[in-house]
């Protein structure tokens, strides 16, 4: 079974900068289109950034537009999560995802995660 393990997070100021890479392993990683989602304390977890299997094409949600860019290298196994301009309501538990059915923007929809990484900006 496909193993997802997210690394990076940390507590950051306001404005500040951090990148989130996912490592998976037990597949192949060109095989899946991934992505981020985040969990803040009480809250849903919510859709952040997809990618397809080749990184043609990324998706956003919009309150992080402009701000987070997804990315991957199928050669490293390895996707990521660039996060510039941070807030603090971006503050939450960013976990990595593969392989959606359905709706990528639903959390039900995909199959594989990983244990989260915690994110915290400071104001």
């Amino acid at each position: 079974q496909v193993q997802l393990v997210e690394s990076g997070g940390g507590l950051v100021q306001a404005g500040g900068s951090l990148r989130l890479s996912c490592a998976a392993s037990g597949g192949t990683l060109s095989s899946y289109p991934m992505g981020w989602f985040r969990q803040g304390p009480g809250k849903e977890r919510e859709f952040v950034a997809a990618i397809t299997s080749s990184g043609g094409s990324t998706f956003y949600a919009d309150p992080v537009k402009g701000r987070f860019t997804i990315s991957r290298d199928n050669a490293k196994n390895t996707v990521y999560l660039q996060m510039n301009s941070l807030k603090p309501e971006d503050t939450a538990v960013y976990y990595c995802a593969a392989d959606p059915d359905g709706d990528y923007k639903s959390a039900l929809a995909w199959d594989y995660w990983g244990q989260g990484s915690q994110v915290t900006v400071s104001s």
